[in-house]
Order: structure tokens, then C-alpha cells, then sequence
């Protein structure tokens, strides 16, 4: 087989509450990236925001946008004139009353030509985005580019296996993870160590499941609680690209916003799937079960 190279480059971001400065930051990455070669480029989730669904504010839909809009104007304008894809993250306003959490894929040539809207919506302290975001509709669809086919999930939905497989089974090249995840400051230092390691572990696994790459970028710094009743969150960036069998390929630093690239051999992975067969040795004819909330006894 011969090699199959794709340039993915990933955008670290630290976010404030100035829209245009949090815009400008993701452009200024962008054009980064590409003079680094990056031919496909990922945005954290919801980079062009502080993330409002720490507290539960009717005010913060305001910042909702329609797709296309602002911010995909922006992005559409600098990769045209760059000649990358990139994968941006929209607080999508799809009619009033109706919103999404969405990646959008934007081609080498500024066309939009395709969205992914999260699927998995958390709920939980200092992620309330079930007051903000509908489930997604779009299904676990690959989206095809000029660089390959992309199985863009967004965040919450990288704890769920069953959401990189179809994708996989759909003939998605590479999973890509924009996100937003991070630790209440004030727990202890062996719990945060136990949910960082957690997020990396899962991630990867879903790389070596499935024989494919998987790319993750996350934002970084600390955002208070608008509130002022929690700690805030402490994003912890740490943006990775992983190889087909987990292997690391590139990571960035837990601090600071960075960039990072690396070079894929989206190919590699026909070999990995030859000698991991975890397709073929599918049990489709046991796995009903899946389709059930829980398996009572």
C-alpha cells in the first residue's frame, strides 16, 4: 500500500469573554498551523466563546449564531485563502427556541460542506448544557473532504465507544474530538489525575478499536464561574494525536495554549486492520443488548 500522508494541525485555545479577541486567536492558529503545513486543522469545542454552560443564563443564548454566520464567515475567508480544512465549533442558533452544540467542516475552497451536532448533552456541576443544547439529529455520519473522510464527534461524546465505532463502520479515516474538558480547581490533585488519565485512556482505546487515528483538541487556562458559587474550571488542554494503535504522535502542553501538528499515514491503517482484525471478528448477531438502556436480570 502506498502511503496516504494527511498534516493535521490542532489549535489549543484559552477563551475570555471577548468574542472577537477569542475569533482572532483561532485565525491567528490557523494561519500558524498552515505555515506549518497543517492541511486539515481542529479547533477546540466552542473557541469562539468562554464556556457559558457553567451556570444556566437565558442571556447566554445571545451568543448563538446561525450556520452559516459570523463565525463560519471568518473561518470560510482564512481557509480559502490558505487552502486548508478546518474544523470549527458553533453555538448553532437553528430557530428560535432551538440549539445546538456544532462542528462544522470547512473546506479548502471556504465551502461549508458539512456539520456534525453533538449527540451526548451532560448535565452535570459546571456543565449544564442540557439547558442549552438539543441532541443532535445528524446521526454518526462521516463527513467526506478533500483530505479524507472525518468522523468529527464533539467532547461529552468521546466517552462513548459506541459512537467511534459507527463512525468507523461508516468508513470514517480519522476520529477528530473538539472539546472542552477540565477539573474543579479544588479537587484533590490524585482525583484529577484519575479523570485526566481517564480521558486519555478512553480516547486512545477508541483509536486501537477501531484501527483509525484519533485527533483531540481541547482549550486550556482557567474560566471563572460567572456566578461566583463554584470554583470555575480549569481547562486542562493537553491536545494529542494518536496513531491507529494508540501510539502517540504529537501532545501539547497542560498550561499553555499551543499548536501542534503531525503527520498521519491514513493508509497505516489498512495494516493495523490486518493484523487486529476487530471488524471481521464482530459478534453482530449477539450484540441486541446494546440497543437496551440496561440489561435487567
Amino acid at each position: 500500500m502506498s502511503p496516504k500522508t494527511l498534516n493535521v494541525g490542532l489549535a489549543q485555545q484559552a477563551c475570555t469573554s471577548d468574542r472577537d479577541a477569542n475569533l482572532a486567536a483561532s485565525l491567528n492558529s490557523i494561519r500558524e498551523l498552515a505555515d506549518h503545513g497543517a492541511q486539515l486543522i481542529v479547533l477546540p469545542e466552542l473557541h469562539a466563546h468562554p464556556y457559558f454552560c457553567q451556570i444556566e443564563d437565558p442571556v447566554s443564548f445571545n451568543l448563538a449564531e446561525a450556520i452559516p454566520g459570523p463565525t463560519t464567515h471568518a473561518i470560510s475567508a482564512i481557509a480559502r485563502e490558505l487552502g486548508v480544512v478546518v474544523v470549527a465549533s458553533v453555538f448553532e442558533r437553528r430557530a428560535p427556541g432551538l440549539y445546538h452544540n456544532t462542528a462544522v467542516v470547512i473546506e479548502r475552497d471556504g465551502d461549508v460542506i458539512g456539520t456534525y451536532r453533538k449527540m451526548h448533552i451532560p448535565d452535570d456541576p459546571g456543565y449544564y448544557e442540557k439547558y442549552y443544547f438539543t441532541p443532535g439529529d445528524l446521526g454518526f455520519t462521516p463527513i467526506d473532504t478533500s483530505v479524507g473522510r472525518l468522523g468529527v464527534l464533539v467532547c461529552w461524546d468521546q466517552w462513548f465507544p459506541e459512537a467511534a465505532r459507527l463512525m468507523a463502520l461508516a468508513g470514517a479515516e480519522l476520529l477528530l474530538y473538539p472539546t472542552a474538558i477540565g477539573w474543579n480547581p479544588d479537587e484533590v490533585e490524585e482525583e484529577r489525575q484519575r479523570q485526566w488519565e481517564a480521558w486519555i485512556i478512553i480516547q486512545r482505546a477508541h483509536a486501537i478499536a477501531n484501527g483509525i487515528p484519533a485527533v483531540v483538541c481541547n482549550r486550556v487556562g482557567f474560566e471563572p464561574d460567572p456566578s461566583g458559587q463554584t470554583p470555575g474550571i480549569s481547562f486542562w488542554g493537553t491536545s494529542f494525536i494518536v496513531g491507529p494503535q494508540g501510539e502517540w504522535l504529537a501532545t501539547a502542553s497542560a498550561e499553555e495554549p499551543a499548536t501542534l501538528t503531525a503527520e498521519l499515514d491514513l493508509s497505516h491503517s489498512e495494516s493495523v486492520r490486518r493484523a487486529w482484525p476487530y471488524l471481521r471478528d464482530r459478534r453482530i448477531d449477539a450484540y441486541g443488548g446494546l440497543l437496551k438502556r440496561y440489561l435487567d436480570r
